[in-house]
């Protein structure tokens, strides 16, 4: 019913501190590229608050989903009090906080996880040695 509002609280969390780190990243850290030091190529890496974007951007898109899966079921309504369950009583209230305990949980630490796989797999790519280009002559 509400699932999708515990990402939605993530992501709108995510999304301030991404926002507020990318306010106070000045410095771009550059890899240079190549053995040859006078004509080494740069490639950027990209900054927390770039990957940290990632994880809001994951978030954003389930939520944007769930919502309108929601929607569209007829459990959130475009007008007061927004869900559903909300009105149908005091039961259906403590199923749709249940349901939002374990599904929405579920799916904000799911999310979370693939993120953590992500950024640890760009770390690991941006580690990684390159090999010089080969120069093709014709």
């Amino acid at each position: 019913m509400a699932c999708f509002l515990v990402p939605g609280t993530e992501a709108i969390v995510v999304t301030a501190a991404a926002l507020l780190l990318k306010r106070y990243e000045q410095k771009k850290t550059e890899v240079k590229i190549g053995t040859n030091n006078t004509s080494a190529e740069t490639q950027k890496k990209s900054g927390f608050a770039g990957k940290l974007f990632w994880l809001a951007e994951l978030l954003w898109g389930g939520v944007i989903l769930l919502a309108f899966e929601h929607l569209w079921y007829g459990e959130v309504v475009p007008f007061f009090p927004f869900l559903t369950a909300a009105t149908e009583g005091p039961a259906a209230v403590s199923e749709m906080l249940g349901e939002m305990a374990s599904v929405g949980v579920t799916m904000a630490v799911l999310v979370t996880v693939i993120w953590i796989g992500m950024v640890l797999i760009s770390a690991a790519i941006e580690k990684r040695p390159t090999t010089e280009k080969a120069e093709v002559t014709v």
